[in-house]
């Protein structure tokens, strides 16, 4: 097993509720998959006997969004796990969408900050609301699509979060449809119950004016956690 930066990182604390959290695996996949067999999460095996740090740095995640309360984390690990199986997650990656709505304009995967960390882009500018929210659900796995995109590229060895932008040029508040307005809520509550701890910072770019309703709008949806990792640029 080779030293891993974040796992040498943890408290005393963090490290022992780890291991805990670790010891239940079995118990977990158990009541989340019907089954103990090991199972991967972002191409990590969650294996109770494995020597791998990379473990330790996907538990950690959910024990920091838990307030390292144990019993509460292995809740988030097994709801996460049966809502990966409903989903469908796993298969998400080879699902294709159609390119003249879902391209490169609305959203994508490009590069690295100077950590190392994958960044995405999401836009909201010049957006036909009907075609892109116009079947909620498919927007949905497009989107969720995106962020397994951004997870597949971190190796919880030497990164093990990302880097969101969000680019607001040209959008309007008036166009915002209430299927985009559900879809929004939606995408939220995605990422998160099911995806603690991989922002690093989300950038808001080009915000207009109005942008500070919205927020005022969604902020009771998000972790005060969260928040904090908000960078707004307004124009």
């Amino acid at each position: 097993m080779s030293d891993n930066k974040f796992v040498t990182a943890f408290t005393v604390t963090e490290a022992v509720a780890v291991q805990q959290l670790k010891d239940a695996l079995p118990d977990i996949l158990t009541e989340s998959l019907g089954s103990n067999e090991v199972y991967t999460l972002w191409g990590v095996p969650l294996d109770k006997n494995a020597d791998d740090n990379r473990i330790k740095v996907v538990l950690i995640k959910f024990l920091r969004a838990r307030n390292l309360d144990i019993a509460a984390a292995k809740t988030m690990l097994i709801n996460t796990l049966r809502w990966r199986k409903e989903f469908s997650a796993d298969t998400l990656l080879d699902e294709t969408f159609d390119e003249k709505v879902y391209n490169d304009r609305l959203g994508l995967l490009y590069k690295t900050d100077k950590e190392g960390r994958p960044v995405t882009y999401n836009f909201y500018g010049d957006l036909d609301q009907e075609a892109v929210f116009g079947d909620i659900n498919k927007f949905i796995r497009w989107r969720v699509q995106l962020m397994e995109k951004g997870v597949k590229e971190i190796d919880f060895v030497h990164v093990d979060s990302m880097v969101q932008m969000h680019d607001y040029k040209g959008a309007s508040m008036f166009g915002r449809t209430a299927n985009a307005k559900e879809a929004t809520n939606t995408i939220i509550k995605i990422m998160q119950d099911n995806y603690p701890e991989f922002l690093a910072t989300k950038f808001f770019v080009n915000v207009p004016k109005w942008g500070s309703i919205v927020f005022k709008l969604v902020r009771p949806l998000l972790s005060e956690a969260t928040v904090k990792k908000f960078v707004i640029c307004a124009k």
